[in-house]
């Protein structure tokens, strides 16, 4: 290798140069050339040897991490019946499986660095982790944004998966809550996907806060009806199919004479946490009303137009 340099470096030299001590200047820069060249090779070997020797470090600094991250994974399935037990709120356990599994990576992590004697290359990552988190930071408000929110409404009892809510213009079943939006499936099956902090932000109406809400159906009876009778038996039937509690009542009032009846509306307590309940209660509340009034012969007029026709004129 020697040889072939000194004949490169001789004959760049003959090119370039017209120096009486051509031979000497050959020879300094390949002694530089050769001084730099064993200095490369010294380095290479100078690794591999370090590589070889902190090879069984790697190895189970790696097989550590692994293991953890597996133990990460199972640990969502191991702790979810357990979970399920103390919290009900499905919203809060997804939370706290994630928390448990990132910890487990992250003490796999610091175990696997603390192996390759890394922990100076560590405090310096960190350090630089700050100032970069920082920017990151102001870069990421609205993310942000909307984790802290997906958190407050995870540990708060204000919305839950199985909940149906209206909210910023949408309306149905919440599906997920994750740390980034929240999954509201409507009443035509499609999916509204709401950053979390639009929610938080914003007014929602959450039919499962309250286990009972009132309800009302309007309807009408002809102008011959005995009205008492009507309220006494509309009250009646409802209450039969209802059961309201003790500090609960039916309310009926009488609300206008209109153009073919006499309009009334009948509210009542029902059990109900979803949208599709109320419809449901109405819908048989409906039933029942139509049933007894058939059954008392009771009639529920139609508007009914009359049409007069002039006589027609006699032929002259």
């Amino acid at each position: 290798m020697l040889y072939i340099t000194k004949f490169v470096i001789h004959c760049v030299l003959l090119i370039t140069l017209q120096d009486s001590d051509l031979e000497k200047d050959v020879e300094k820069v390949s002694e530089g050339f050769q001084s730099s060249w064993d200095r490369m090779w010294s380095r290479i070997f100078n690794w591999k040897e370090q590589f070889i020797e902190h090879l069984p470090e790697l190895v189970l600094s790696i097989l550590v991490f692994s293991i953890c991250y597996i133990i990460s994974v199972y640990v969502k399935k191991w702790i979810k019946k357990p979970l399920a037990r103390v919290i009900k709120r499905a919203s809060i356990r997804a939370l706290v499986t994630n928390v448990a599994s990132g910890i487990i990576v992250l003490i796999g992590l610091l175990i696997s660095v603390s192996l390759l004697n890394l922990s100076d290359l560590l405090t310096g990552i960190l350090a630089a982790g700050g100032i970069a988190g920082l920017a990151v930071a102001l870069a990421f408000q609205g993310t942000l944004s909307n984790t802290f929110s997906g958190i407050f409404l995870s540990l708060n009892d204000i919305m839950n998966v199985g909940d149906w809510v209206v909210t910023n213009g949408y309306e149905g079943t919440i599906e997920e809550i994750t740390l980034r939006n929240t999954k509201i499936r409507e009443a035509d099956n499609n999916i509204a996907i709401i950053p979390n902090k639009t929610i938080v932000e914003s007014p929602f109406k959450n039919y499962a806060l309250t286990p009972r809400i009132r309800t009302s159906i309007k309807c009408g009876v002809h102008y011959e009806s005995d009205l008492r009778f009507v309220k006494k038996i509309s009250i009646e039937a409802i209450s039969a199919r209802f059961p309201q509690l003790d500090y609960e009542h039916i309310e009926f009032h009488w609300l206008e004479f209109a153009d073919s009846s006499i309009n009334f509306q009948i509210r009542f307590w029902i059990e109900a946490r979803a949208n599709l309940t109320i419809l449901e209660a109405k819908s048989e509340a409906i039933m029942i009303i139509k049933e007894t009034f058939d059954k008392h012969q009771i009639n529920i007029p139609f508007p009914i137009r009359t049409l007069e026709w002039a006589d027609k004129p006699k032929d002259t």
